[in-house]
């Protein structure tokens, strides 16, 4: 299948708050972070997705004039999973805030929606749009 093509990007008040979350609560990994000058933020970072692809984040820099021109603010993203139930308790074991219950849906998927600490909605399931 190669090389993903769609990366989401999100903008984040605080990316490595952001990053843990994501890693104990959903199992992204963390390939890359660039911290920013200080060494208290985050300039960029890679979250791979076990089955494929992934995300990037980065602290929405006030002062960056090249970033000021970015949307930021909560986004929904949907991630296939194999796993639904399993994610599910990890999922709420982590903390996270779900919005839609694990549930089967009329189109044959599985899943759920929850929301992560900067409120954006992310649903799993098990439709892979094939």
């Amino acid at each position: 299948m190669g090389i993903p093509a769609i990366w989401p990007t999100l903008r984040c008040a605080d990316s490595r708050a952001l990053i843990g979350f994501l890693e104990s609560a959903f199992g992204f990994e963390a390939s890359l972070v660039v911290p920013d000058g200080e060494g208290s933020g985050v300039i960029h970072a890679q979250l791979l997705w076990p089955l494929g692809g992934g995300v990037m984040l980065g602290d929405a820099r006030s002062g960056d004039a090249d970033h000021l021109a970015l949307p930021s603010g909560p986004v929904s993203i949907y991630v296939v999973t194999d796993q639904p139930d399993a994610l599910h308790d990890r999922a709420v074991a982590a903390g996270a805030r779900v919005v839609r219950g694990l549930r089967d849906e009329e189109y044959g998927s599985r899943g759920f929606s929850c929301l992560d600490p900067e409120d954006n909605v992310w649903s799993f399931g098990t439709y892979s749009g094939e």
